[in-house]
């Protein structure tokens, strides 16, 4: 499922945002539609990019190291599985 986010003018430099979840077949179609409202302002959020994936992966690095190193605090498995 795709997520889609619209922002729209309410008042003067005032914008309002809507989210929406949308299936794969049918997100064509929604942004060919809301290309057409000149009111509308599409935001394509396609994921992260390069650069913030590298980012992420560095930092787990890190702290990954950190915990090897016994420097950052850890918890059981069963207490992370019992809070998702």
């Amino acid at each position: 499922m795709s997520t889609l986010t619209l922002d729209r003018p309410i008042r003067r430099r005032q914008q309002q945002r809507v989210v929406l979840n949308v299936v794969p077949r049918k997100y064509d179609f929604l942004m060919e539609l809301l290309k057409n409202f000149d009111f509308v302002q599409v935001e394509k959020n396609d994921g992260d990019t390069r650069e913030e994936i590298i980012a992420n992966l560095k930092e787990a690095a890190k702290e990954l190291k950190l915990l090897k190193a016994g420097k950052l605090k850890t918890r059981p498995l069963k207490e992370f599985l019992n809070e998702l």
